[in-house]
């Protein structure tokens, strides 16, 4: 029973880099690290992860890991598919109502991507 004790408040003694350590050992005997689409190639850097904020990176990395966007990257992409649909009208839309609300709509929502963006940079915060 005492074992057992001293065993768990070692475990919990033990640094972060060590746990990390173990875990990618783990994940290296069990071939988990080779079946990654990225193995043997070198670390794409081009991510804007440089750019992010360090308190962002994490919070970033596990909704990027879940497979989820920042609601950042989701104002760009619809600023882009509605920018895309303006782009490709004809030249007699180009005056109509509908045309005219998709582009106040770009403007609004590209002023809300600044603002959001300004935001981050100043409070590096979600």
């Amino acid at each position: 029973m005492a074992t057992r004790r001293e065993d768990k408040r070692l475990e919990r003694l033990r640094t972060l880099d060590e746990q990390i350590a173990d875990a990618l050992r783990q994940s290296q005997d069990s071939g988990e690290l080779k079946s990654a689409p990225s193995w043997g190639r070198p670390l794409a850097l081009d991510d804007g992860y440089d750019q992010t904020p360090d308190g962002l990176k994490m919070p970033f990395k596990i909704l990027k890991d879940a497979g989820h966007v920042p609601a950042e990257v989701e104002l760009m992409r619809e600023i882009a598919a509605l920018q895309a649909e303006l782009d490709a009208a004809p030249a007699a839309e180009a005056d109509t109502p509908a045309w005219r609300a998709r582009r106040q709509r770009v403007a609004e929502l590209r002023q809300q991507l600044a603002l959001r963006l300004e935001h981050l940079r100043r409070s590096a915060s979600l």
